[in-house]
């Protein structure tokens, strides 16, 4: 196998320009390179929850094997085409939010972000997912607007990004409920939205 990177400092991006995958020069505040910076964002931090797992815990792997599956995201992405891996990948996110969801007790209130370091982590990660779902639905949208005006259908690239908007969906529940399992497993009480609020600060 080849080297995927030979030069790290390239001083092609000086101009505010980027290459796409597919070798297309487009300005870094497209929104297609917001959404891969917001991809590239939300692998980091599940980089940082791992840091705080066992190796060989369960979580741990799990989190590895969607950190494989983001790079696979981004491919997609940055060339607007499907690879063929997103329906298995959303299937087994949904597979494994009901898995774990079943192991919890049932929510009667919104939780606030926190509990342990590493489930505050999980709750980051899980923001950060939700916002590059967002940017992704604003690219969606501005494509199907040109491709309304352009009079072609452009039904290839936007279906391909569908699914990509369903992974990032079931991701960030899959994030929540294991932000959840990772604070109980670390003995902190979750704290639910309004509980105490009413108690005087000083």
């Amino acid at each position: 196998m080849g080297h995927r990177l030979t030069k790290i400092t390239t001083k092609g991006g000086d101009k505010g320009l980027t290459s796409l995958a597919t070798g297309e020069r487009v300005s870094k505040s497209h929104t297609r390179i917001h959404a891969l910076g917001d991809v590239d964002e939300l692998n980091s931090c599940i980089g940082m929850i791992k840091v705080e797992l066992v190796e060989t815990d369960v979580m741990h792997r799990l989190l590895e094997e969607i950190q494989h599956q983001l790079f696979e995201f981004g491919a997609e992405l940055a060339t607007a085409k499907s690879r063929g891996k997103m329906p298995d990948f959303i299937e087994m996110l949904d597979a494994s939010v009901a898995a774990i969801n079943d192991e919890l007790p049932p929510l009667k209130e919104f939780i606030l972000p926190g509990g342990s370091r590493p489930a505050a982590c999980c709750h980051l990660a899980r923001a950060v997912c939700r916002r590059a779902e967002r940017t992704l639905v604003s690219l969606i949208n501005e494509e199907r607007a040109e491709a309304a005006v352009e009079a072609s259908s452009g039904s290839t690239a936007v279906a391909a990004e569908a699914d990509l908007q369903i992974y990032l969906n079931r991701l960030s529940d899959l994030l929540f409920v294991i932000a959840r399992t990772i604070a109980r497993i670390d003995a902190e009480n979750e704290v639910e939205w309004g509980v105490g609020a009413e108690n005087d600060l000083y």
